[in-house]
């Protein structure tokens, strides 16, 4: 029996000729990496084992994004942490305040994974590196601490779904109207522990950012990882960025998959997921003209230039409504300026816009954009729980930075073509 892109990948690491679903196999990494959350639990385990030094100090990144800069003095005390860590260590990849970015978009940014790796973090939106053809995924802050000494960690092999992806995508439809439909279709746990793995022509429509942000949602529907085939454009990104050798995986022709589900691009139209499911998905002509009290552009999951150039394209030249606060969140320093140069931060605020440095914040209820009762955003991250974004009253409608921005004009949840 043939095997899937992730199963080449784990046997690859694992030093086997071949693995299928259900084997427990054990591997090496290539990286992992913590953040202010998530790394201080790590590094206590890591220190009371005994370990003493990382495996690889070019290999394991700590990354401060999730409350920084630092919201409270708990905050302030887990990043110090980090910090101690990171020079004890003499880790190579350690970004803080003013250099930082959300991880998992100034991990790919900055050439720390590739083509054919595997890589671990203590973070669950790991998988956003399947978009570039490598197998990743999140682990708990235990696991990290010791893959950070040994280099290697266990895994399930995962069963698979195939994503065929055909058509050419509409205006307006973005890589977050991809996901949030197909999660729609199998559902918040269709894809438990397994492989998410797109292919079809229809992968060529899709822009490296558009396929992060798909990735970077694969954990959405419960997911062990999402990953896309490696073509040009995967090359286009990695090339000048990544400095370790590629190594390209394809799946066997008969490989298993679980399911196959087809997607016709052509067909789609913006789609959000209303509370408080990333699955429960509809159209924005379905629910469009929902008041709204919050906007917010960024995350792990749209926080990338293309993200900040559509949302500037709507809201050049118009004003957010009354009564509805933009915030608008570049993902990497390196994006933040980019926004500038081109103009695009004096579009956010003249059209009333915040801007902030790179951070999680909001996303996960943290700061700049906590929610309080009974209060509403549309906003371009990946979860929409009860209480993810603030008090367990309010409400979040995740969507696409197109449809984010045309609903913080309009002052209700609506589409960019209206505005």
């Amino acid at each position: 029996m043939g095997m899937t892109m992730t199963q080449k990948i784990l046997a690859a690491h694992a030093g086997l000729d071949e693995v299928k679903a259900g084997d427990l196999i054990e591997a090496k990494i290539d990286f992992t990496f913590g953040n202010d959350i998530s790394g201080p639990v790590a590094i206590e385990v890591f220190e009371k084992e005994g370990f003493t030094k990382v495996f690889d100090n070019t290999k394991v990144a700590m990354i401060l994004d999730h409350n920084t800069p630092c919201k409270d003095i708990k905050s302030a005390e887990l990043c110090a942490i980090c910090r101690r860590f990171a020079k004890e260590q003499n880790l190579k990849h350690f970004y803080d305040v003013g250099c930082m970015g959300v991880e998992h978009a100034i991990i790919p940014e900055k050439g720390m994974v590739g083509p054919g790796d595997c890589v671990i973090g203590a973070d669950s939106h790991t998988c956003t590196y399947g978009a570039l053809g490598a197998f990743s995924t999140g682990i708990g802050s235990t696991d990290l601490a010791g893959a950070m000494a040994t280099g290697q960690t266990w895994f399930k092999v995962p069963q698979a779904i195939k994503v065929v992806l055909t058509g050419k995508k509409p205006e307006y439809v973005s890589g977050k109207d991809v996901i949030i439909h197909l999660i729609g279709i199998i559902g918040v746990d269709g894809a438990r522990y397994m492989s998410i793995e797109f292919a079809g022509e229809g992968v060529k429509e899709l822009s490296i950012d558009d396929r992060f942000t798909i990735a970077n949602m694969a954990i959405e529907a419960g997911g062990k990882n999402g990953i896309f085939p490696v073509d040009e454009i995967t090359m286009e990104y990695v090339n000048g960025r990544f400095d370790r050798e590629i190594k390209v995986y394809e799946a066997d022709e008969d490989a298993e998959y679980e399911q196959v589900v087809e997607i016709d691009l052509s067909t789609l139209k913006p789609t959000v997921a209303m509370p408080f499911l990333p699955g429960n998905a509809k159209t924005v002509d379905e629910v469009k003209g929902i008041h709204i009290d919050q906007v917010i552009i960024g995350s792990c999951t749209n926080g990338r230039i293309s993200d900040m150039r559509i949302a500037a394209e709507v809201l050049k030249g118009k004003k957010v409504a009354d009564g509805v606060r933009c915030i608008v969140i570049p993902a990497t320093q390196d994006i933040y300026m980019q926004c500038i140069n081109e103009g695009l931060t004096q579009i956010f605020v003249e059209a009333g816009c915040a801007v902030s440095t790179p951070t999680c914040g909001p996303c996960l209820g943290g700061h700049m954009g906590v929610l309080a009762a009974g209060e509403r955003a549309v906003t371009t991250t990946n979860r929409n729980f009860v209480g993810r974004m603030g008090h367990e009253t309010s409400e979040i409608i995740l969507a696409s930075p197109a449809v984010a921005a045309a609903s913080a004009i309009a002052g209700c949840l609506a589409s960019p073509e209206e505005v």
